[in-house]
This record gives C-alpha cells, structure tokens and sequence, in this order.
C-alpha cells in the first residue's frame, strides 16, 4: 500500500493557524504574580489618589487642580504600565544603555538657568510646560536596568573584584553624583539601595560588598555635612517639645495625628493636621494623613498591600531562569519597598525628614509614573516564568 503525500499547506491556511496561535498566548492566563504586582499597583495609585485629595482638601489652592494632576499621571501611567509589560525582554536589555544616558541627560537640565527649580536647598526639579518634573524619579529605573544588563554580561565574571566594580561603579557614582550635586540626599539614599540590591541579587560575593558600602556611606554622609541645615534636620531630637518649633515641626504633628487615629480613624476627609499643622501632608507625610483619617486598619491595609507586591516580585526572582531579569527585579524591588520603609519609618519618628515619597501614593505625578513604569517591567518580567512554576497541574 503505498503512502500519498499531503499536499503542502497553503499559504492562506499557515497565516491562519499563526494568528490561533498568536491568540492563544494574548488569552494565555496571567501568572499569580502578573496578577499580585498589576492588582496591588492599581489599588495603591486608587488608594493614593483618593488620599491625595483628602489632604489637599484644606489648601487655598483647592483640591480640584491637585487631585487632576495626580490623576492625569495615573491616567497615563497605568497604560503604559502595561504597555510596558507586552515589550520582549531582549528589547529592555537593548535600552539599559539608552535609559541610563536619556536619564542622566534628563538630570543635568535641572542645572540649566531658567529650567532647573529648588526647592528647600535641594535642586532636583525641572519645569516643562507648566509641569514640575523630578528627573531623578526616572534614573532610579535606568540604573536598575543598566546595572543588571551589565553583570548578566560579566556573569561568570564575578568573583574578580575589577569586573564586578568596572564598570559598575564608576558610571553609577557618576550617575547618582548629578543628584548628589543637586543636594537630594534621600534620593541618593535610594540609587545606593538599588546599586546595592542589584550587586546582591546578582550574587556578588558579600567581601565585595565592603567598598561599594563604604563609598555609599561617605557619600550620604559627605552629601549631610556639606549642608548644615541638613546636618541640623538630621541630628535633630524630636523625642520631647524642646525643638518643636524648629526641625521636629512636622514629625512631632506626624505622631500627634496617627495617635489621633486609633483603631478606626477620624473618618476619610476628617484629618486635623492637614488644616496647616502639617505642611506636606499630602507628599512626605501621607501616610500619617492615612493614620489619622483611616486609623491603624488604613495603615495595615497599606502595609498589606506593599507585602502582596513584594510577594510577586519575590517570586519572580525565585522563578526565573534569566539572571538579567532576577537583578533587574532586584533593584526595582529594592526601590519601592526601601523607600516605602524610609518614607514610613520617618512618619512614625524612626527617621530624620529624609524627604521620601511614599510610591504610588505621595503626590507627585513624576515620582507615581516612574513606579508604574518600573511595574510595567516587573509585568514583562512576570510573562516569562515558565509555565511549570506557575503551579498548574501538568499530566
């Protein structure tokens, strides 16, 4: 019996069974942590927004225009968010350099005469077309990338000192110098973390560890006595009155409306010290309007909801097999949870004023579109783990 040839397949029927297949993986389900970091991204911009206006409720300039500005970031960060998510991993490895210059570029301008602003001594803003913009928001995920792009290539290098600092070290101090310059100390704080965590999560040996530390160290410290009314913020007591009226100011009213609080809050909208006790009631002390009007309940949710984001980020770097994305996710971890602790640790009096945004929900249009952004790149991340670690049941 002899065997007839299938008649090859026409182009027609090939393009079909290519776009079955291309939607297939578009409705593949998402992974629990795509799902983990997209639904705790959403809730705490909503849960920001919301707070936001409740904070700016009290101000002469009304709530209206400050609750549309934050809006107006969040309407255009959470498409790009996920826009973000749909980009293949070979092209964000393609734009760690790019990212990194566009972003130190990006920072120089705040030096420019007429574009640059300052701000409380710290010169780190730009003004574009009615819009205040900090540059340095968007440099924190450009390091993330740079540094991951740049180990994954000297992986098996490693455990030689020059090729883990060469050139990583250089060209992030040269980097994170242009914020040093402007005098901002708390976003410093937070490029250190994200050079640190990517060096450790890249798994450099932690003798190694001792000269990046030590640099960063002198840095913060130098970027602190260089100003002294920094150096007068920081080494400032604010355990009794004594210097209520001067530098403990905000964090004393802080305390005084998360005490106020209780268990249930004072009610959404109701919060006192917003009313001109706590000038950055709706930036750097957010969370105490969230104490205040929704109560030790409001700040565990908060809490909660920061834990379900570490949660997936964590995942992703146990799953996955690629070293560029466990030290990308690494450093965008690093930053949101170390600052997300810095911001909160200086409303309950645990830190001097360090001047750190609560992410997603500080008011701040620059600071809340780069956290979506660097979501958006967790979500990519998050498309690549391996089917079989999702925890289906495979036959």
């Amino acid at each position: 019996m002899t065997q007839v040839a299938r008649p090859p397949a026409e182009a027609g029927q090939r393009r079909g069974l290519a776009a079955r297949v291309s939607l297939g993986r578009i409705f593949t389900p998402p992974s629990s942590e795509f799902v983990l970091i997209a639904s705790t991204a959403l809730l705490l911009t909503v849960f920001g927004i919301i707070m936001v206006i409740s904070a700016t409720s009290a101000t002469e300039s009304g709530v209206m225009d400050t609750a549309i500005k934050q809006a107006m970031f969040a309407a255009v960060g959470i498409p790009l968010m996920f826009l973000v998510s749909r980009l293949p991993i070979a092209f964000l490895k393609k734009m760690a350099w790019p990212a990194l210059i566009l972003a130190t570029m990006l920072q120089l301008l705040v030096f420019v005469p007429g574009i640059g602003v300052e701000n409380d001594g710290n010169r780190n803003w730009i003004n574009v077309a009615g819009f205040s913009l900090q540059p340095s928001e968007f440099l924190k995920l450009a390091i993330a990338l740079w540094v991951a792009y740049v180990l994954l290539r000297k992986r098996v290098l490693l455990g030689i000192w020059h090729h883990v600092f060469i050139p990583v070290i250089p060209v992030s101090l040269l980097a994170i110098g242009t914020v040093m310059a402007g005098h901002d100390l708390g976003t410093v704080m937070v490029l250190v973390l994200i050079l640190l965590g990517c060096l450790f999560f890249a798994g450099v040996k932690l003798r190694l560890f001792i000269i990046p530390v030590l640099l960063g160290v002198v840095g913060v410290i130098a970027l602190a006595v260089l100003s002294p009314d920094r150096m007068r913020r920081i080494s400032a007591v604010c355990t009794d009155m004594t210097n209520y009226e001067n530098d403990c100011y905000q964090s004393i009213h802080a305390v005084w409306g998360m005490a106020n609080g209780g268990i249930f809050g004072l009610g959404l909208g109701n919060s006192q010290e917003k009313y001109g006790w706590l000038p950055a009631a709706a930036n750097d002390f957010i969370f105490a309007i969230v104490g205040e009007e929704l109560g030790l309940i409001g700040c565990l949710v908060v809490l909660g909801l920061f834990t379900f984001f570490a949660v997936g980020a964590f995942h992703i770097m146990r799953k996955t097999t690629d070293p560029f994305i466990r030290v990308a996710a690494g450093g965008i971890t690093v930053w949101i949870l170390g600052q997300a602790l810095i911001n909160i640790g200086v409303v309950i009096g645990v830190f001097p004023v360090l001047g750190v945004p609560l992410p997603f929900m500080s008011q701040g249009g620059t600071a809340l579109l780069a956290v979506l952004l660097a979501c958006g790149v967790l979500l990519a991340f998050a498309r690549t783990i391996p089917a079989s670690s999702r925890g289906k049941v495979t036959r």
